[in-house]
């Protein structure tokens, strides 16, 4: 039995719904792309076209949702699918686009850097916690219109696992379809086998842009899945309860399926997002609040009565170094995304409002993401009587230990965290250096980059993917690519 999480009640849930139609009619999507009204007119959507706003009659949106598939997988670089969306299975991935990295030694936020990103796919590819790959941070010193493709480029030379990604041009999009193509033979090898994820962004409250729509269009049409994140901050660009930015997800990840299906019955779509309360003291958007995990639990468990693939931003921290409050935050939200059964939950290694990555935080997360793991694999019956034959000769003795049935199961009973997690004495611990968390953190990522090993690639592939990150560097300006 897997333990389960659920804040809402079914008549809650369909009041979400029927509230999400109803601001689908009224005051309706903005819609900045003439491509994607242009189908949503079709369809029978009544279009303002002097103020690009669409009303969206619940009728469209249930026949959208009646080809959504309910189920789809991501591929290894073997072409095994090990990342399922739908129903209850949970996986984690590291956060993505950062822009700062948590230097290790002065403890300060810096520019992340080609070297950072590198570090941070090398120590997710060796933790088996993390299921996927994200682009996890921004490279300063690449120009900016080749940032999404490049750091797609380094995932691909550096890891073998699917990669939760994303785009912000239409341009980028594309280049970036062709370079996950090179490893699937083609275009309709990555339609048949996706090895990537692509988020999607509403921007709050109610729009799709120009470039958010016609994403979803292109990333239909491609037949890669795209994954809405949804962005509604309670309290300042969404009303100031959970129940009614629930509602604001509800209605900007209706209508963004509609248009997603609309372009391309069928193709593969998540119902996801990243969204926060609004700290009125401070005013930020805390990621590591319990309300923003208690509001991502309650859109996912929408999401999930309609039958449709989760994912969610948890597992990150506000805290701005790796401490208790990282700890905590990280901890209590990641295990409230999994009891949620949610699909994907990215946010793994992040900090200061998901603007810094550091991979010492990656692998104490990846310590809190195998308890909420174990918590999921539940209470299990692993004998024929639950104690009564253990206790045959012990005659009142605490001698467990002896047992042979001790040994062949406390390793299925009992994770047995790395030594980031510690669990000696206080003798042995002194003995050792009376080290902290951060300290241990940071000799098991030391760990992790000296066992690493680059996948091996075809060497047809890998030429053409440094030719082609080669090539689009040079129309950027670039003459020559960073050192790996």
């Amino acid at each position: 039995m897997q333990p389960k999480l659920n804040l809402l009640d079914g008549d809650l849930v369909q009041r979400v719904l029927d509230e999400a139609f109803e601001l689908l009619l009224e005051p309706g999507i903005k819609v900045q792309s003439a491509e994607a009204r242009a189908l949503l007119a079709e369809a029978g959507a009544q279009v303002d076209e002097a103020r690009e706003v669409v009303a969206i009659p619940e009728a469209v949106v249930r026949q959208a949702l009646e080809t959504v598939p309910k189920q789809f997988y991501l591929y290894n670089r073997s072409g095994e699918p090990v990342v399922q969306y739908g129903g209850d299975a949970v996986h984690f991935d590291p956060g993505s686009s950062g822009v700062h990295i948590l230097d290790r030694e002065t403890l300060k936020h810096r520019p992340s850097m080609t070297a950072d990103l590198v570090r941070l796919i090398k120590v997710a590819e060796m933790l088996p916690q993390y299921a996927a790959q994200s682009t996890a941070v921004i490279c300063h010193e690449i120009p900016k219109e080749i940032g999404d493709i490049y750091r797609l480029y380094l995932v691909l030379l550096h890891s073998t696992k699917p990669i939760v990604t994303g785009a912000f041009s239409v341009e980028t999009t594309q280049a970036m379809f062709d370079m996950l193509a090179i490893f699937t033979d083609g275009r309709e090898g990555l339609r048949q086998k996706p090895q990537a994820v692509f988020d999607v962004c509403p921007s709050p409250p109610l729009i799709w842009s120009h470039f958010g729509a016609q994403n979803l269009i292109d990333i239909a049409r491609a037949g890669v899945p795209a994954q809405m994140v949804s962005m509604p901050l309670a309290g300042a660009a969404a009303p100031v309860t959970i129940l009614g930015s629930a509602v604001q997800h509800a209605a900007e990840c209706l209508s963004g399926i509609v248009i997603h299906q609309l372009a391309q019955p069928g193709a593969p779509i998540v119902w996801g997002g990243a969204p926060a309360i609004f700290d009125m003291r401070q005013g930020t958007t805390p990621m590591g609040a319990v309300e923003t995990a208690m509001l991502d639990a309650s859109y996912a468990q929408v999401g999930k009565a309609l039958g449709l693939p989760t994912h969610t931003y948890l597992g990150a921290s506000d805290a701005k170094i790796v401490d208790y409050q990282a700890g905590l935050e990280s901890g209590v939200t990641a295990v409230i995304g999994a009891l949620a059964g949610i699909n994907m939950i990215s946010g793994a290694g992040m900090l200061d409002f998901l603007a810094c990555q550091s991979p010492e935080k990656l692998v104490v997360d990846a310590e809190a993401i195998a308890m909420a793991q174990r918590l999921l694999d539940g209470v299990q019956v692993h004998t024929e009587t639950l104690a009564t034959a253990m206790f045959a000769g012990i005659d009142f003795k605490g001698e467990f230990l002896k047992q042979k049935i001790t040994r062949q199961l406390f390793r299925k009973e009992q994770h047995l965290p790395s030594a980031v997690i510690e669990r000696g004495s206080i003798r042995s611990w002194q003995e050792a250096g009376s080290s902290d968390t951060f300290q241990r953190a940071k000799v098991r990522v030391n760990e992790l980059l000296a066992g690493y090993e680059r996948p091996s690639l075809p060497p047809d592939q890998e030429q053409a993917l440094r030719q082609m990150m080669s090539g689009l560097a040079a129309q950027a300006g670039m003459n020559k690519l960073p050192e790996l």
